[in-house]
């Protein structure tokens, strides 16, 4: 027996795109808005304090802690797909870092056809989102939900890391986000008064005060509902009872690049054949659903230290510890407000790019994982992320199971030009290492290390240890009409499918050169007002 419910839209997904649409739709009190969230409510204070991603990353509790399928290319590895099971999804549990990507990215989404998609049409939904604390201007938007703010730790290690960069050749750049990406400087974070702003806090925390706005956790979305091939609804279940919301408006999936395309072949709606072979009744046969998955890949380069200045000394003394603890609470700066990366830079690498092609995270700790402990030895953290890869890889069910987790099978490393990357990102990543500036600090190259030094040694290291910077994105692929692997079109509206589209990282065409929050919320922003348009 199922309970129904009624509404005018119905939000599968509280993440960096859900949590937006879901508050954006509410605004107008004649819509009823359901929110459907797989996990639980956003409750765990390690949420909250920036450094705690370290505790919520692959916290059962808090992540859906996926594994990819093993894969040769990675040296028959799972890699750890950690993605938010809370509200805010992994704008939760993610590293901060608000990072837009190049001008260049949105462009060549228009140039794909996808019309309203070019930097001049995103930008400002990006500023819409926006409050930044260096004030608005013809970028930055002010006075937006979502804040976004300048690092709040000052620390020796990220000057002579900016330093050694300068000394390698790479212009200072105090602004990723500005009219050019390109260089090296200090991230800005999702931070409200030094504590982490999901788009939970910036987008859900006033919407829910709403009386035309539900929000239901612990909801798993087993399939939409179709009639004639029009979304009329979700089926979820919810502590063990079957039930059924209506939507007499639309259906919006924002389950992110894992579930998105796991309800929408849940639902029967993907390529046929693939569905019969899990026993699943096609509703409509889409060959793209799951396709086009893309994810940036990183290998961390570690260095100790000559003295202990890292944080992973500082954690380790229990004085240091307690005035981090003393200062995160009067002052809300230092060592709890950092992210996945506190300084950082774009650099142009392989011949003939036009934008740079890697990014550069740099921490003043490091572990073998986030989620582990730090190391014993002062050290810190400089790692090569590939901005546009090309391998790609697919999204697949095992089964018509909705609490069973799908194949991941991300196809690292699987393109030549890949693999020439990394070889090349390694050397140029000890060559800034090996700058004055830094190199002062540095007693020991750990990972590497020195024993690997060939290019054939280089590759064989980065199928060893590379790991994912948690940015899958593309299984839900936006395009035209002659494309036959687009999913949804440039209003984000399923094809074929009437009253259902997806609005969040999975419609991205090609992954954007950089973090995937900021533009995941900037979909968000555009998805709403593409329903409200159409509505009208």
């Amino acid at each position: 027996m199922s309970i129904e419910q009624r509404f005018d839209y119905i939000v599968v997904g509280s993440g960096s795109a859900g949590a937006v649409v879901s508050a954006r739709l509410s605004e107008d009190p004649t819509k009823r808005v359901l929110l459907l969230e797989a996990g639980g409510r956003d409750r765990n204070p390690w949420i909250h304090i920036p450094i705690g991603y370290y505790k919520t990353m692959f916290n059962p509790n808090t992540s859906w802690n996926y594994e990819t399928e093993p894969e040769d290319t990675v040296d028959g590895r799972a890699v750890l797909w950690p993605r938010g099971k809370t509200l805010g999804g992994s704008s939760s549990i993610n590293g901060l870092l608000y990072v837009r990507g190049q001008h260049a990215d949105y462009d060549h989404w228009r140039q794909l056809g996808n019309a309203g998609w070019g930097w001049d049409d995103v930008l400002p939904y990006f500023k819409k989102s926006e409050n930044q604390e260096r004030g608005g201007d013809e970028l930055h938007g002010e006075g937006g939900p979502l804040s976004v703010s300048n690092i709040r730790l000052n620390h020796e290690l990220c000057e002579a890391f900016i330093a050694a960069g300068q000394e390698a050749g790479i212009k200072r750049n105090d602004d990723f986000n500005g009219p050019d990406q390109e260089g090296v400087g200090y991230f800005q974070m999702t931070e409200r008064n030094g504590l982490r702003c999901s788009t939970a806090v910036a987008y859900l925390r006033d919407a829910e005060k709403r009386p035309n706005f539900e929000v239901i956790t612990h909801a798993q979305v087993s399939k939409v509902l179709l009639e004639n091939k029009k979304a009329v609804g979700i089926e979820y279940i919810r502590k063990g009872q079957v039930y059924v919301a209506k939507a007499s408006g639309e259906v919006i999936l924002s389950a992110g690049a894992i579930g998105s395309p796991q309800i929408l072949q849940l639902s029967g709606i993907a390529a046929g054949d693939m569905l019969k072979s899990k026993g699943i009744e096609v509703q409509h046969d889409l060959t793209g659903v799951g396709k086009n998955l893309q994810d940036h890949l990183q290998v961390r380069m570690i260095y100790k230290t000559t003295k202990p200045v890292s944080i992973n000394s500082a954690i380790r003394n229990p004085f240091k510890k307690a005035m981090m603890g003393l200062e995160f609470m009067f002052k809300r700066s230092g060592v709890l407000t950092i992210g996945a990366g506190q300084a950082g830079g774009f650099v142009k690498l392989m011949p003939g790019v036009d934008e740079p092609d890697m990014q550069f995270h740099f921490m003043t700790m490091s572990a073998d994982k986030p989620g582990e402990g730090l190391h014993k030895f002062s050290a810190f953290t400089s790692t090569v992320c590939q901005l546009r890869p090309e391998s790609r890889g697919h999204i697949e069910i095992k089964s018509s199971d909705p609490t069973e987790k799908p194949g991941l099978y991300p196809n690292y490393l699987s393109d030549d030009a890949d693999c020439r990357f990394f070889v090349e990102a390694l050397k140029y990543g000890r060559n800034v290492v090996a700058q004055p500036s830094l190199q002062a600090y540095v007693s020991e190259e750990f990972e590497p290390g020195l024993h690997v030094q060939t290019d054939d040694e280089l590759l064989a290291h980065t199928r060893k240890k590379a790991t994912t910077v948690f940015h899958p994105v593309g299984t839900c692929k936006m395009g035209t009409d002659n494309d036959t692997s687009a999913v949804v079109d440039e209003r984000l509206r399923v094809r074929g499918i009437e009253g259902l589209r997806v609005i969040d990282a999975s419609i991205m065409p090609t992954l954007v050169s950089g973090n995937t929050n900021a533009p995941a919320i900037m979909i968000g922003e555009q998805g709403a007002d593409f329903i409200k348009a159409d509505a009208r």
